[in-house]
């Protein structure tokens, strides 16, 4: 091997992981509240709900597809888990049941549509999207559902957020927010599954060659459908950190997490030059653009520069998987 070879090799394989260590040294040197324990956790936990919706749509990607609709569910758990409490007066067990049991149907959907009806899945979790999208809104009247609210009968509403809901975002296992540890938890269940069980190994046959998969006796269906409804449960719990953190149903919530979602889970392909989706690189790029959109904020850069940021962290990603690697990342949309 030349040592061309070599020296592309270990760009391939390391280079992402030292742009990220090497933009945290950048900022923790420039900006001293960076590097505070209060900073990192803070950063931590701004990136949880990215990553566990990356995670999900990592899934999705492991059997070739595509879930346009993941920033949807978020959203709509985050006005579901608001009317639950807020419009019926229940608790907060029974917010997150009504969000996880929402997240199944929506995966099912997804999963009828895809693998039953045959319709291609960009196409058919777009128009999930926009029917997710517009429902959400008809039971608020296009309104955000906050504690003590007026009903449109003029009544004010009768439930609110319980502290035991609140504590989900808020909450902390010592110095550890519990977002944090979702996240870290998550993301081992989904390493696990992806590398050590044949569960894994089939979706990513089935990424990699659906038809061969198909022709070797797998249940290309079943293993896809199950990928989109792992995906939207995923999106589900990301949306219940969110409206305990915003401590209302926002109609806005969950709006730019389809594209960070998947700009993540892209990320993740060019970790450790695996040249396919991964939970441990998903997540180091959540971390990554947690780094960047933290560190930009401390430095007073406005708001609008994040997408640049982003965007950027996007491109050297697939910079990394496209054109410097020799395993270039493979897409075989199943059929």
């Amino acid at each position: 091997m030349s040592t061309g070879t070599r020296v592309r090799d270990a760009v391939v394989k390391y280079g992402f992981i030292a742009v990220t260590v090497g933009l945290f040294a950048y900022f923790a040197l420039s900006e001293p509240s960076f590097r505070t324990s209060g900073a990192l956790f803070s950063m931590l936990k701004f990136a949880s709900v990215t990553a566990i919706l990356g995670l999900g749509m990592t899934f999705v990607m492991a059997v070739g597809g595509m879930d346009l609709s993941i920033g949807s569910t978020a959203g709509l758990s985050v006005q579901m888990a608001a009317m639950t409490m807020v419009f019926y007066n229940l608790n907060g067990g029974a917010a997150v049941v009504v969000v996880l049991l929402a997240g199944v149907a929506v995966g099912l959907l997804n999963a009828v549509l895809i693998v039953l009806c045959k319709i291609p899945d960009l196409l058919a979790t777009l128009g999930v999207m926009f029917v997710i999208q517009g429902s959400k809104l008809i039971p608020v009247d296009g309104q955000s559902v906050a504690s003590g609210m007026v009903l449109p009968d003029g009544t004010p509403a009768p439930g609110k957020f319980t502290e035991s809901f609140l504590r989900i975002d808020g909450g902390t296992l010592g110095p550890v927010p519990y977002p944090v540890i979702m996240m870290l938890v998550l993301t081992t269940v989904s390493w696990f599954i992806l590398a050590r069980t044949k569960w894994g190994r089939i979706f990513y046959a089935i990424g990699a060659n659906p038809e061969a998969s198909r022709l070797a006796g797998v249940r290309v269906g079943l293993y896809r459908g199950l990928a989109y409804v792992l995906c939207s449960v995923f999106a589900s719990i990301g949306g219940l950190i969110l409206v305990s953190r915003i401590g209302q149903g926002d109609v806005n919530a969950g709006a730019s997490s389809l594209l960070e979602a998947v700009a993540v889970a892209l990320v993740g392909t060019s970790v450790l030059g695996m040249g396919k989706p991964n939970a441990w690189g998903t997540l180091l790029g959540a971390l990554l653009i947690g780094i960047v959109l933290t560190g930009l904020t401390m430095k007073g850069f406005q708001y609008y520069y994040q997408d640049t940021a982003k965007g950027l962290v996007l491109i050297v990603a697939l910079l990394f998987s496209f054109t410097i690697s020799r395993r270039k990342v493979r897409y075989t949309p199943a059929t």
